[in-house]
């Protein structure tokens, strides 16, 4: 059977992939800081691990044929993703693992390309968006050394899952249950959003076809490129009733972001808010075959629900 090691297991995106991989049949080892697990991943070995401990990566992940890099700090400060993406090549590197990394749009800088696709030049204008190509060119490094395999998909804004802290429940959802709809931007932009679901479900594929795959591959997962008035529609159809439209009051960040860390970290990203971009790909297709996708009323229908779900859960654990 093989093994995958997913790394961050208790964030997010790392309890979407591991849950699609114990689905697909995998042996899956789940590393968190303190080896504690989430109930539904039940199914996964837990370990215990600090990423920024080169040997402690190491040795969680022995024996494993993939590693999935589900790692991500605090997002008001990403000074130790670099040191935490070498020792996670040490770790593949001494394991002979597959390395599977999510990739972001942060790359590309303002102005934004309207479409983007593996091809596109990356020029980062933001320090997220330097930090995020230091480390693909790591990965890259590492490839053409001999030393890494690493596949890396590249998606936009998540939604779906248990969990917080993406813009969708921050913002867009976050006042649904008082019958607004929050836009983080203008109405009628074009924005990249990914369902997790989907985009888990294409690791998994890709895992599957990992004979097909190059030292380094640079591939883009297409998603839901819509504007907040499409979202909206999904969303008024979910919960049976049309909503108010609000705009996000950015002015609050620009207030605010000298005092509070987190709110200047978001105000840097603001431009991906109001600049056009979706993502396209000319080679995930021929790879996996069909790209898992669910339609727009389904994800954002289902993505809501599992917002509930989390709040009912965090109500009881307090």
């Amino acid at each position: 059977m093989t093994k995958i090691a997913i790394l961050g297991a208790r964030g997010r995106l790392g309890r979407m992939v591991a849950n699609a991989f114990l689905d697909a049949g995998y042996e899956v080892r789940a590393v968190t800081r303190d080896g504690k697990l989430p109930p539904e991943l039940s199914g996964a070995e837990a370990v215990a691990a600090d990423a920024l401990d080169r040997q402690s990566l190491i040795r969680a992940t022995q024996g494993v044929d993939i590693v999935f890099n589900g790692l991500s700090p605090i997002y008001s400060d990403w000074s130790t993703c670099l040191p935490m993406a070498e020792n996670v090549m040490a770790a593949c590197h001494a394991n002979l693992a597959l390395h599977l990394f999510p990739g972001s749009v942060y790359n590309f800088g303002s102005p934004m390309p309207a479409v983007i696709t593996e091809e596109t030049p990356q020029h980062p204008s933001t320090e997220k968006g330097r930090i995020r190509v230091a480390m693909e060119d790591l990965f890259r490094s590492e490839a053409a050394a001999g030393r890494v395999r690493t596949t890396l998909l590249r998606a936009g804004d998540f939604f779906g899952g248990k969990g917080a802290g993406s813009w969708f429940d921050l913002v867009v959802a976050s006042k649904i249950a008082k019958g607004v709809y929050t836009a983080p931007g203008p109405v009628d932009l074009v924005h990249e959003w990914t369902y997790l679901p989907d985009f888990a479900a294409a690791f998994v594929a890709l895992a599957e076809k990992h004979d097909l795959l190059g030292a380094y591959e640079n591939l883009n997962f297409p998603g839901h490129a819509v504007t907040d008035l499409q979202m909206k529609a999904a969303a008024d159809k979910a919960v049976g009733h049309t909503l108010k439209l609000a705009s996000m009051p950015w002015w609050v960040l620009r207030a605010g972001s000298p005092f509070v860390p987190m709110w200047k970290a978001i105000l840097s990203m603001s431009y991906l808010r109001f600049e056009e971009h979706r993502l396209a790909s000319m080679r995930l297709e021929g790879i996996i075959g069909t790209v898992p996708h669910t339609p727009l009323d389904e994800a954002v229908a289902q993505a809501l629900a599992d917002l509930v779900t989390a709040g009912e859960v965090r109500r009881q654990a307090a």
